[in-house]
């Protein structure tokens, strides 16, 4: 009797939801799931109106794909004048046991806000930056995807995150003909991938969200899908809108022509 309720326990143990990096419609589910986690427990921070995850958004991401990191090493560079630590991290796949990736940080206590940090904390940040570098190599889209900036905060932190840091300079648009867009889903990304102005509101993450959603429809295509997904953070709320409402009415068109098809 008692192996037997010992067999029942384990049959009934509830399984852990995992994806696989290599199928796009899993991982546009961990999109989902990531922008959400990101969102509940505050996982990222406003950088100059841009919201940028913290390095455990990134390993929340490789965590539901079997990816974690493994620290290689972490060297001290030291000169001295200055404390310097280099640190590079690998990503192994434990379904596969491989190393699918990895990363290198330097961490130095010359940089800005740095200048009174304590060794071991100079260490540490760098092997944190090389965590967020490494999932970044491999994992950018799927931020992306969740409605993030593809850059962990702890790199835009090595860069010089201040108030005084310059914008990026708009590049000069250019006269050039477009092609006619193949679907009407095509049309939509691309009416919708004009950046958004200075001073203009952002789409909100609910948006984002419902966007992600009505592009894992299976009859919106990959390329339409990764064309829009790319586009994504530059939605303000209007053309945000505008792409819901598209979406809907191309997904809606479809179903209606493959019943009729059937």
């Amino acid at each position: 009797m008692s192996q037997v309720n010992k067999e029942t326990k384990v049959e009934r143990k509830p399984k852990v939801e995992s994806y696989d990096i290599a199928k796009s419609d899993e991982t546009l589910h961990l999109a989902v799931d990531l922008a959400k986690f990101i969102k509940e427990n505050r996982l990222y921070q406003n950088i100059q109106g841009k919201e940028y995850v913290n390095v455990e958004g990134w390993q929340y991401a490789g965590s539901r794909l079997g990816i974690l990191p493994v620290v290689e090493h972490v060297v001290n560079i030291s000169t001295d004048d200055e404390i310097k630590y280099q640190a590079k991290v690998n990503l192994l796949d434990l379904r596969s046991q491989q190393v699918v990736g990895a990363g290198f940080a330097i961490c130095s206590n010359k940089e800005q806000g740095k200048k009174y940090y304590q060794e071991f904390a100079i260490a540490s940040m760098a092997q944190t930056r090389a965590i967020g570098k490494a999932y970044r190599n491999i994992l950018a889209w799927i931020i992306r995807a969740a409605g993030y900036e593809p850059t962990p905060v702890e790199e835009m932190d090595y860069a010089g995150n201040d108030s005084s840091a310059k914008p990026a300079v708009p590049t000069e648009k250019k006269a050039t003909m477009k092609a006619a867009p193949a679907t009407a889903a095509a049309e939509a990304a691309a009416a919708d991938a004009e950046p958004a102005t200075a001073g203009v509101r952002y789409a909100s993450a609910k948006q984002k969200e419902e966007i992600i959603r009505l592009l894992n429809n299976p009859v919106i295509t990959r390329q339409e899908k990764t064309k829009m997904l790319l586009n994504i953070n530059r939605f303000d709320e209007e053309r945000a809108a505008q792409a819901i409402e598209k979406l809907k009415k191309v997904i809606e068109d479809r179903e209606d022509g493959q019943s009729a098809a059937a």
